[in-house]
């Protein structure tokens, strides 16, 4: 790309003044940003030929435009025709971790995130397991799995629903089990960024260690945020709270994601979750930093 924006005064300077057809370094220009399917590209052309010869701007936005209409409606069609497990994307963590909190150690974590992004549905599904040993003796084991489905209505709008199960004996609770629905937003959708936000009633479902059981509604909120800083490195942000009048939770995780090589990337994470009351003798707060590797697939 950047060779051929070097020779392009070269190529303009040979091109046919004619206005009626596009010269024909220009056209392979244009035709070869399109090749390559990317869309920055297309437009970089685009910008540069439609001010070098103005006589032929319409046509050349004509082609970059049909173009665009064409690559949309084909991937809108590949999306129509998908199987039930065509569009699927995902993400497999497996690292270590140290904890400060309830438990202090080090160990490993998995977590396998799913996505299906449909024209109208958006389904994710999050597995997670943390598990320490030490001497035979067990002093960190965390499960949770979480499942959310979303109905887009809008470019930017959809209804979610929500539902999750976890197990953290040493956070003091044996099961908890959430359920919520309500209204998503993504405040900002481009390329390289986004911010999603979501807000809506929800029931938890709490077994805890000391034997006390806990059933209550509860407002939940979360906050999704994606950053693309270069290529090859990335930002997210992901945080929720459910607030109820027994026992609020709020949970944030901030990572940073350095790519590799191909679909491998390494990760520093650091991961934080508040009970407002937990049971005698636990703590509030719990926190986790990770290095791990993660595979996209």
């Amino acid at each position: 790309m950047r060779a051929l924006l070097l020779a392009f005064p070269l190529l303009l300077a040979n091109a046919e003044g004619d206005p009626e057809t596009i010269p024909e370094p220009i056209k392979a220009m244009l035709d070869a940003a399109m090749a390559s399917g990317n869309e920055g590209e297309v437009s970089t052309i685009v910008k540069y030929a439609r001010n070098a010869v103005p006589e032929h701007g319409d046509a050349i936005a004509r082609i970059a435009t049909d173009w665009r209409n064409d690559r949309r409606e084909k991937s809108m069609q590949r999306i129509r025709n998908a199987g039930v497990f065509d569009l699927v994307k995902g993400r497999a963590e497996l690292g270590a971790y140290v904890t400060t909190g309830n438990a202090n150690n080090v160990g490993v974590t998995a977590v396998i995130d799913l996505r299906r992004e449909g024209l109208e549905w958006r389904h994710k599904l999050k597995l997670q397991a943390d598990y320490q040993e030490s001497l035979g003796i067990v002093n960190r084991e965390r499960y949770l799995a979480a499942y959310e489905p979303n109905w887009k209505f809008d470019e930017r709008a959809y209804l979610y629903g929500s539902a999750q199960y976890e197990s953290d004996r040493f956070l003091g609770f044996y099961d908890r089990f959430s359920v919520s629905t309500g209204a998503g937003y993504s405040a900002i959708k481009k390329q390289g960024l986004r911010l999603d936000l979501e807000l809506g009633p929800a029931f938890r479902h709490t077994r805890f260690t000391d034997g006390a059981i806990e059933s209550y509604p509860a407002a939940r909120g979360s906050v999704d945020v994606d950053w693309k800083l270069s290529p090859g490195l990335t930002v997210r942000q992901n945080a929720s709270a459910y607030l109820q009048k027994a026992n609020s939770t709020v949970t944030s995780k901030s990572s940073l994601l350095a790519k590799l090589i191909g679909p491998l990337s390494a990760q520093l994470s650091y991961t934080m979750q508040y009970e407002s009351a937990p049971p005698f003798g636990r703590v509030s707060t719990d926190t986790t930093s990770r290095a791990a590797l993660v595979v996209d697939f």
